[in-house]
């Protein structure tokens, strides 16, 4: 007599039963790991913008802007830090891309999910001067909070503090609306 090696169908279907309770829950908990890692990425996109901005405004001994940006081309007040953003050196210290200054890097939109919001001094662009401090077009030092959240609400969200003297500060945990 010859032994059949396979599997029943109610082994099967028991199988795949325990499969499927398994994968629902994973998948909450999934969810949360892929938005922690997109609120991570824009948050290191835009630490690495204003780090460049700050070093080569020393290495090149002028002023460096990085100011919001919906389009690629042009500085906003419109929106948000999410909306993308160019770091160009400043010629003429107007924190607007004008003829003739160079952009050094442009960043497209991060994830639609996100909000980086600045408060007032940080909120259209951040300058360095050429020793690596952030200033006002006004000559005014500045400084400031950039709220960075996901669409959950909670203690999900990061601030990055710029200080008076160019240093950028992470904050998690931050509770977002």
């Amino acid at each position: 007599m010859r032994k059949v090696k396979g599997f029943t169908l109610v082994e099967v279907v028991v199988t795949m039963v325990v499969a499927a309770i398994l994968v629902s829950l994973a998948i909450p908990a999934f969810t949360t790991v892929i938005k922690n890692n997109r609120l991570a990425t824009a948050t290191n996109a835009l630490v690495g913008a204003i780090g460049l901005a700050r070093s080569e405004a020393i290495r090149r001994n002028a002023r460096v802007t990085l100011c919001k940006s919906s389009d690629g081309a042009s500085c906003t007040t419109a929106g948000n830090w999410s909306d993308g953003w160019i770091v160009f050196i400043d010629r003429n210290s107007n924190a607007a891309v004008d003829t003739g200054e160079d952009v050094l890097r442009v960043s497209e939109p991060v994830n639609t999910d996100i909000d980086a919001v600045g408060n007032s001094n940080v909120d259209d662009y951040i300058s360095f001067v050429s020793t690596g401090q952030p200033q006002l077009t006004s000559g005014g030092f500045q400084a400031g909070t950039i709220k960075i959240c996901d669409d959950r609400a909670g203690d999900f969200g990061r601030n990055l503090v710029l200080n008076l003297t160019g240093r950028l500060r992470l904050e998690k945990e931050v509770s977002c609306p």
